[in-house]
């Protein structure tokens, strides 16, 4: 039997950023699919007549409606500006650690402004 390198594991490697933003994308991308199951909702019960959107209607203007929607929005803008960042790496472009650490860090502030901006236009037409 040969002996074979071990693979490398949580433990060996020291924690950075770049690693919290991949995990983070990932939860997105979750937390998005689990999104689409309301957006799927919403359009099942606008299909469905007055009655079911209406409860769809209540529930989106809770407090836990509103937050669940607020963090989708986050998701959604966190996934796409990430999603960009992976094409700039697709080129070739942003492998260094400090242009990683930072589009990392541009993506989550984009994150951020994007869905505030958009809830307070949504809040401001509404």
């Amino acid at each position: 039997m040969q002996d074979r390198p071990l693979s490398p594991h949580l433990q060996v490697y020291r924690w950075q950023w770049t690693m919290a933003y991949s995990i983070l994308h990932r939860m997105t991308g979750v937390a998005l699919g689990v999104g689409t199951l309301y957006l799927a909702w919403w359009l099942l019960a606008l299909a469905s007549g007055p009655e079911a959107f209406a409860v769809v209607s209540d529930f989106s203007g809770t407090f836990i409606g509103r937050l669940v929607l607020f963090g989708w929005t986050w998701a959604l803008f966190y996934h796409l500006g990430n999603g960009i960042r992976h094409l700039f790496w697709d080129a070739g472009k942003g492998f260094e650690l400090e242009d990683a650490e930072r589009s990392g860090h541009i993506m989550v502030s984009f994150s951020i402004i994007a869905t505030i901006a958009l809830w307070a236009l949504a809040y401001s037409v509404g």
